[in-house]
């Protein structure tokens, strides 16, 4: 089975000006988008897309977005970050309706959802992003929900980012979205867009850094991934297991996470994998990871 309809190298999905553009126009994908871009000083990103919510997340830079929501023109500055291994950053969201531009230095990134439903612009700041360490031992990770349903108010958009210390596992045990079993499990598209780096200290080359990622099929559909990711890898998870996430000792592993999908309620609901589900049980008597929360401080 190919791998190579659900997972896309840096660039290999290059259109309109962004280095990676995922949205229905995909086969077989329709509940979530994502757009990335690397920004110089003299470059305007347009927003022009009708008919989606929208979350603007600062990667590496600061930016700033002028907007036109239900006819009002604004301006929000988004301070960002050095890098996505420093800790949260401020987002923006923007209902459906609007449109705008972006325009800064730095790389950035852009979760789309369709939908009609009309929810208020919010500036989220870095300070106000709840910052989540889940999991112990070799699978303590660490998850900003800024775009998550106890922290936005968004119509379908389900966003958020985790960073995997080198050498620990993340989005396991594995799990899916893909059922709807009303209070156990919601239907839901997910995009992981992937960014790898040397751990604190090391003085290597970015370029070698890459972690492992893997889904595997499920009743609702077949699929299989078993990829060696690195900075700029999309992977799409429309239905199936998925996890782990793998960062290779020696380097760190990012990943933002989008979803929606056809349910009527905004919730992450999931299944874990019943053959590996009893790992959860083994984390209260684990300490979490010493090296969390996360913070580069170059």
């Amino acid at each position: 089975m190919s791998q190579d309809r659900w997972f896309h190298r840096r660039g290999t999905l290059a259109r309109d000006g962004w280095q990676s553009r995922v949205d229905d126009t995909l086969p077989g994908w329709q509940h979530t988008g994502l757009d990335v871009a690397d920004l110089t000083d003299q470059a305007v990103l347009p927003l022009d897309r009708t008919g989606v919510e929208r979350i603007v997340v600062p990667l590496a830079g600061s930016f700033t977005v002028s907007h036109q929501v239900d006819g009002v023109a604004g301006e929000t500055r988004l301070a960002g970050r050095r890098s996505v291994f420093a800790g949260p950053t401020d987002v923006l969201y923007l209902p459906a309706g609007s449109t705008g531009t972006i325009t800064g230095t730095g790389r950035v990134a852009v979760a789309t959802s369709p939908t009609t439903e009309v929810r208020p612009l919010r500036h989220v700041a870095a300070a106000d992003t709840p910052v989540e360490l889940r999991g112990a031992g070799a699978a303590s990770r660490q998850v900003h929900n800024f775009g998550t349903p106890g922290t936005l108010d968004a119509a379908r958009l389900i966003v958020c980012e985790v960073i995997t210390p080198a050498g620990n596992w993340s989005s396991y045990p594995a799990h899916k979205h893909d059922d709807h079993v009303p209070g156990h499990e919601s239907r839901l598209e997910e995009i992981y867009y992937f960014e790898a780096a040397p751990e604190a200290g090391a003085e290597v080359d970015h370029e070698s850094a890459f972690g492992l990622f893997s889904s595997y099929s499920s009743p609702a559909g077949e699929i299989e991934i078993n990829a060696m990711v690195r900075t700029g890898d999309i992977a799409l998870v429309p239905y199936g297991y998925h996890g782990p996430a793998v960062a290779a000792p020696g380097y760190d592993l990012y990943y933002l996470n989008v979803m929606a999908g056809p349910d009527p309620e905004r919730a992450w609901l999931i299944t874990d994998d019943p053959a590996h589900a009893w790992v959860r049980g083994t984390w209260p008597d684990q300490p979490v990871d010493p090296r969390l929360p996360y913070r580069d401080e170059e």
